[in-house]
């Protein structure tokens, strides 16, 4: 690995610590157990992994199963952020099923929240359904961005197929495609996504499934200005994901662009050139 090289992860869910364990357990229910450990899911053991592996910033977010959490959840993380201003990014939820759709995202943005985050296939809504398209046409108008799970075998809520007519409809709404855009259903992804410019990309929970020459092939496809390093915190071992990528033997601009230069672009400065 190159130890000089900064590092933004942009995907990281965070929990309250009295709920973290049972948020954890929820997950590794949900994927029918996970092939690692997951860690903790508080904030402090994240920033503790970043310190030891060198990540400088971390896009954190977490999602409600329903509607009546959206509230809270967004002020959970507005008050983590506006701890760590320099260090993170925080994407609130919202829910379909709201009453008050409006209303909860105008105050996720009145919270200084910097985006949207959904998991389709957690919250049970078709990503191009009518409730969903409102919020991409609510994020569209503001210029907010949207990080969306992607894909699962499993279920048709956010397959690439669907999310694709939702990049077709929304051209200038910023959409990032959470585990390489199709989680599962990589080929799909690589065959569907990547000719949308609107469309970025993050790297979480998608190495361990995934050959190497098939990693590097997905990130060609998306080009490398497109692509975000992310770890899915707390699923995965931070190490793992960051040597996992040193082996894809990329170039070292295409490294640098992916382990930090699309975040900083995308989040931070759009005419970022160096890292502080």
């Amino acid at each position: 690995m190159n130890p000089t090289r900064n590092i933004c992860d942009s995907h990281c869910h965070i929990y309250p610590d009295g709920i973290s364990y049972k948020a954890i357990k929820a997950i590794d229910r949900f994927y029918g157990g996970l092939p690692t450990t997951p860690q903790d899911g508080t904030l402090q053991t994240l920033l503790a992994g970043g310190k030891k592996n060198g990540i400088k910033r971390f896009l954190v977010h977490s999602v409600a199963t329903r509607p009546e959490q959206v509230s809270n959840i967004n002020l959970f993380l507005a008050d983590r952020v506006s701890d760590q201003e320099n260090v993170l990014i925080g994407f609130g939820t919202l829910h379909p099923d709201s009453d008050d759709l409006r209303s909860d995202f105008e105050q996720l943005c009145a919270l200084g929240l910097k985006g949207v985050k959904l998991h389709p296939d957690i919250q049970q809504f078709r990503v191009n359904e009518p409730k969903a398209m409102r919020i991409f046409e609510m994020c569209e108008a503001a210029g907010v961005p949207v990080l969306v799970h992607t894909g699962d075998y499993r279920f048709d809520y956010s397959n690439p197929a669907r999310t694709a007519v939702v990049l077709r409809t929304f051209p200038k709404l910023k959409f990032i495609g959470a585990h390489l855009g199709g989680w599962s259903v990589w080929d799909d992804a690589g065959r569907l996504l990547p000719d949308y410019p609107n469309v970025m990309v993050d790297t979480s929970s998608s190495f361990y499934w995934l050959k190497p020459d098939k990693a590097k092939a997905l990130i060609r496809a998306f080009g490398s200005e497109r692509v975000m390093f992310g770890t899915d915190y707390p699923m995965w071992p931070q190490r793992y994901e960051i040597d996992y990528l040193y082996r894809l033997d990329l170039t070292d601009d295409e490294y640098d662009n992916i382990f930090w230069r699309s975040f900083e672009r995308e989040f931070v400065r759009s005419d970022i050139e160096q890292m502080p």
